[in-house]
């Protein structure tokens, strides 16, 4: 494998550096969020329908609660949050007239960018340090542990898991 030589690290030790990854995730996502003036939640709905947006296919009510996973009701309150504080709008669709398409503000991505642009910057950095075989291991280890963590949020979600 290409790449710089890493210190041996057991599976243990992983999970134990991943925790600490996660609990300062969290932490940092509720920060960024209040100096966005939003709350966790709609930092993470706003985050999908800016990633919709930019893939030229604008999110519905009902495709934001299923990433999300919330509620249509949570989902409109959010949306109303969105609205005032000047991320997002809803527009008609113009494919369906019964339905509305979720649309950043064109200064949203700015914004939100203008925040996240040093951490991102610094991660570009880091991924410097690792070569092309490293990184599809990373990719790889991060879009199954996504799958995995999913499985296992619906599971909890349904009473299936104490």
């Amino acid at each position: 494998m290409e790449g710089k030589s890493r210190p041996d690290a057991s599976a243990d030790q992983a999970l134990a550096a991943m925790d600490r990854l996660i609990a300062l995730s969290l932490v940092g996502q509720h920060d960024i969020a209040q100096r966005l003036g939003l709350n966790v939640t709609d930092l993470t709905c706003l985050g999908h329908i800016l990633g919709a947006a930019g893939n030229g296919r604008p999110l519905n009510a009902g495709d934001l609660a299923a990433l999300a996973n919330l509620t249509s009701g949570a989902v409109t309150g959010v949306l109303d949050r969105l609205e005032r504080a000047g991320y997002a709008r809803r527009e008609p669709d113009p494919a369906d007239r019964r339905r509305v398409r979720i649309v950043p503000d064109d200064s949203a991505a700015e914004r939100v960018t203008a925040v996240y642009e040093p951490f991102y910057q610094g991660l570009s950095e880091l991924f410097a340090d690792y070569g092309t075989d490293e990184i599809a291991v990373l990719n790889d280890w991060f879009t199954r542990a996504a799958e995995l963590m999913g499985e296992r949020l619906e599971e909890i979600r349904r009473g299936g898991a104490d």
